[in-house]
């Protein structure tokens, strides 16, 4: 599968100017993103005997109001979602702490590589602004359930990134 994602990319770089939308902006990759994204949250939920964190996960709030959405420039768009992914890669990397079951620990696994894939495509990036910069800080909620990253994760790609 990185392999398909990075042939995708490549692909869809244009010659001496690669745009950071490009990646996104093909909605059949879109929706294969959020495909995988619902067969890790689908797979988590049927592993067995997943603990409680101990240490509550903070993940960003995701859910945003589409006018609102559109109306921001592609630059403030993309710093967002980086920030929100940078919230989120944290919180799969407490998680990995704390998940020795193989299944949960396998997802989450896979999960950190699929969001840290976006991530390091956003830092390749740079606009005047970018993710890695300060100040980023998304609201956000905590949530002691592992499933609660993978559907954070999920509704990210549905919404923001689907709408960017």
């Amino acid at each position: 599968p990185g392999l398909l994602l990075l042939t995708s990319f490549l692909l869809h770089m244009e010659e001496g100017r690669a745009s950071p939308t490009a990646l996104v902006c093909d909605n059949r990759l879109i929706q294969k993103y959020i495909g995988e994204a619902k067969d890790m949250e689908k797979k988590v939920g049927q592993c067995q005997a997943l603990p409680t964190l101990t240490w509550p996960a903070v993940l960003p709030l995701v859910g945003f109001r589409l006018r609102e959405w559109k109306s921001k420039s592609n630059e403030t768009m993309w710093q967002e979602i980086g920030c929100d992914l940078v919230l989120l890669v944290g919180a799969v990397v407490g998680a990995q702490g704390e998940v020795t079951q193989e299944c949960g620990a396998k997802q989450l696994s896979q999960l950190h590589r699929h969001a840290n894939f976006f991530l390091r495509h956003l830092q390749n990036f740079s606009w005047e602004t970018g993710p890695q910069e300060p100040g980023c800080s998304p609201r956000s909620m905590e949530q002691t359930y592992v499933t609660s990253i993978f559907l954070t994760y999920r509704k990210l790609l549905q919404g923001k990134l689907h709408f960017f």
